[in-house]
C-alpha cells in the first residue's frame, strides 16, 4: 500500500511534467514549424537540463509521435462525436472544418508537409485508417449517380489504402474526392492563401461540399 501510495503522486507528476513539454513543443511548431522542433530549447524554457528532459521523452520523433497522435486521436474522436447516429457526410465535413479551425498547428501536423526524417509508427496509421473508416462508411450510404470513370476501373485494383473496407468503387471514389477536395480548401484556408480575394472561405467549403453531395 505505501509503495502505490509514493508511485501515484510521481506518476502524477510525470504526466504534468510530459503535457508542459508538449505544450512547449506545440509553441515551438506554431513558431518554427515541426522540422525545427528542439527539446533541448524545450528543456531551457522549462529550466530544466537536457538529460532531465529527455527522461520525459526519449528522442524529438518520440515527443512528435506523441503530438501527431493526439492529434490524430481527437480527429478520430471527433468524427465518431459526429457520426452518431449514424456516419453522415455532411456532419463528418462540418466537423473536420470546425476541428482545423479550433488548432491550425495540429491541422498542419498531421496534413501539412511531412517531418523530414520522420516516419510514423504502426498505431498512429491505424488511427488514420480509423477516421477513413468512418468517411467510407458515410460515402458508401450515399446513392450514386454519377457514371464509372477510368479511376474507377483503376480503384478496383488498388483498394489497399482503404484497410479491406467493403465499400463499392464508387463510393471508394467519392470518399478520395471528399479528402482531396475539402482538405484543399482547408489548406489554403489555414494557410491565408484567401486573404484579400474577397469572398467567405467557409461558403466556398460549403459550395464544395454540396457539389460532393450530388455527385
Amino acid at each position: 500500500m505505501a509503495e502505490a501510495g509514493t508511485k501515484a503522486p510521481r506518476e502524477r507528476y510525470r504526466t504534468q511534467v510530459r503535457a508542459e513539454i508538449k505544450e512547449h513543443a506545440w509553441e515551438q511548431i506554431a513558431t518554427a514549424g515541426a522540422s525545427a522542433l528542439s527539446l533541448n530549447a524545450i528543456a531551457k524554457q522549462m529550466g530544466m537540463s537536457g538529460p532531465a528532459l529527455y527522461r520525459y521523452f526519449a528522442s524529438r520523433d518520440e515527443l512528435i509521435t506523441e503530438l501527431i497522435r493526439d492529434a490524430y486521436r481527437s480527429l478520430a474522436d471527433t468524427f465518431r462525436a459526429a457520426s452518431k447516429p449514424g456516419p453522415e457526410a455532411a456532419a463528418l465535413a462540418h466537423a473536420l472544418r470546425k476541428w482545423a479551425l479550433d488548432d491550425p498547428q495540429r491541422y498542419f501536423l498531421i496534413y501539412g508537409t511531412p517531418v523530414p526524417g520522420y516516419h510514423a509508427p504502426d498505431d498512429i496509421t491505424a488511427i488514420a485508417s480509423e477516421i477513413m473508416t468512418t468517411l467510407l462508411d458515410a460515402c458508401a450510404a450515399l446513392p450514386s449517380g454519377s457514371s464509372a470513370t477510368p479511376f474507377d476501373a483503376h480503384l478496383e485494383g488498388h483498394r489497399q489504402w482503404a484497410d479491406g473496407h467493403p465499400a463499392p468503387t464508387a463510393a471508394l471514389r467519392r470518399a478520395l474526392a471528399f479528402w482531396t477536395r475539402l482538405h484543399g480548401v482547408l489548406s489554403l484556408e489555414l494557410a491565408g492563401q484567401f486573404t484579400g480575394m474577397g469572398f467567405d472561405p467557409a461558403l466556398l467549403f460549403t459550395a464544395e461540399l454540396d457539389d460532393l453531395l450530388v455527385r
